[in-house]
């Protein structure tokens, strides 16, 4: 079968410019993301104090004897950077405490500790502390929950600090694994 060339003319020039299209918006989409050489972490601020009566809890694994939570008024998203820190506890059944001042990066699936809280109420910076992927081989998975649990948007941050306290709160919001 054989096609009239100015069919295959008209055609040709309209799948060039939908390949010339998808190719600049593959382009475009590769560059706002995980790919940003131009990305840079704003300072972190200092770990905030934290109420450890007003945690809102959220499921990590079925398995884990932990609870974890996080303060509502300790929970910041940078539009410079577009991180979301906070302040996550880990309490145990007889009452044990592990507080980490976190920092998620949505873009890349990374988090990073930024201090820890010790028990004499004094918080301790982690030295050298790196970006690691949440989806790595890590005994606790705290961060990954929580950022399907609303703290991310994908690749992005959740648009507001009550946006995201108000899924963290909704147990059917994003359970997935």
């Amino acid at each position: 079968m054989t096609f009239p060339p100015a069919l295959v003319a008209r055609l040709t020039f309209r799948f060039s410019f939908v390949a010339l299209a998808l190719g600049i918006s593959c382009a475009v989409s590769a560059q706002s993301g995980t790919d940003n050489p131009d990305w840079k972490e704003s300072d972190a601020p200092s770990p905030p104090a934290f109420d450890a009566g007003k945690l809102v809890t959220f499921d990590v694994s079925p398995n884990s004897s932990l609870v974890y939570g996080v303060d509502p008024a300790t929970i910041h998203i940078s539009n410079s950077d577009g991180l979301v820190r906070y302040v996550m506890v880990a309490t145990s059944a007889s009452g044990a405490r592990n507080v980490m001042y976190e920092g998620i990066r949505c873009a890349t699936g990374e988090y990073k500790t930024y201090a820890r809280y010790s028990s004499d109420g004094r918080w301790s910076l982690v030295a050298n502390a790196e970006w690691r992927s949440m989806f790595g081989n890590m005994p606790s998975k705290h961060a990954l929950r929580f950022a399907k649990a609303g703290a991310c948007d994908n690749a992005a941050p959740a648009p507001s600090v009550p946006v995201l306290i108000s899924r963290l709160k909704n147990p059917n919001f994003r359970i997935s694994e």
